[in-house]
């Protein structure tokens, strides 16, 4: 997973344009709108709301913004219903991926998927065919400038699975129902959280090198850059002078 982790930090550290801000908004009120209609609209009984509002603000998205996307889940506004689908598949070098979506229009979504795979050198698979690989997790990222030993402590004491440092920051992994609990333990204790989410974590890793690398990376960006995508999970292992030199 440490090759996955620092792909994400080397595209957050990457200067934010309008559009790409935008995309991330979409995606943000797609993900609070599904967890309003699934759980209703009080992030104090819906964990899975609350993390999506969390990750809204941390991108600095208006309240007015969050409030109707919460009110056309739970159908107070009307809005367009989206439906949550998953896709699996392999890229170069054998790393299997997992993409999280959200479409109201599934065959417009898996068509335009299945040519980015193919674009770049993957190929997109059934249902299951790389599921059983990864572990539902909570994940929570710390700037790594925050004390090793009292970070650890904290995330331990608050019921995390495990902590380790990768690059610059530090990878807290939580049960999925702590995440929350946790984070907001860390918040108090005031130690600089980035992100906390929840995240598909791979039972292995695959190295993956030179060209294959970067035609991965590739195709994950592809990915990620589509409106339609929430997330995309891996369980490529690239090292870090390998992903400097595939991302400049």
């Amino acid at each position: 997973m440490a090759g996955h982790s620092k792909w994400k930090q080397i595209k957050r550290k990457k200067a934010v344009t309008d559009q790409k801000r935008g995309a991330a908004f979409t995606r943000l009120i797609r993900e609070i709108t599904i967890a309003a209609k699934a759980g209703g609209g009080d992030p104090g009984g819906n964990a899975r709301l609350r993390t999506a509002i969390d990750a809204a603000k941390a991108e600095n998205m208006p309240a007015d913004n969050i409030d109707r996307a919460i009110k056309k889940g739970t159908g107070e506004l009307e809005g367009v219903i989206y439906e949550e689908v998953t896709y699996e598949g392999y890229g170069p070098g054998g790393a299997a991926l997992l993409v999280q979506a959200s479409t109201d229009n599934p065959n417009r979504t898996v068509a335009e998927i299945r040519n980015i795979f193919q674009k770049h050198g993957g190929n997109l698979g059934a249902a299951n065919a790389v599921a059983w690989m990864f572990d539902r997790k909570g994940q929570i990222v710390i700037d790594g400038k925050a004390n090793e030993d009292t970070t650890m402590e904290v995330a331990l004491d608050a019921g995390a699975d495990d902590m380790e440092k990768e690059g610059d920051i530090y990878v807290i992994t939580t049960p999925p129902t702590q995440l929350h609990a946790i984070d907001l333990a860390l918040r108090a204790k005031k130690l600089p959280v980035q992100t906390a989410e929840i995240s598909m974590v791979p039972k292995n890793t695959v190295k993956v090198e030179g060209n294959d690398a970067k035609r991965l990376l590739s195709l994950v960006e592809s990915l990620e850059e589509m409106d339609d995508v929430a997330k995309v999970f891996s369980n490529f292992d690239i090292d870090a002078e390998a992903m400097a030199a595939v991302t400049g």
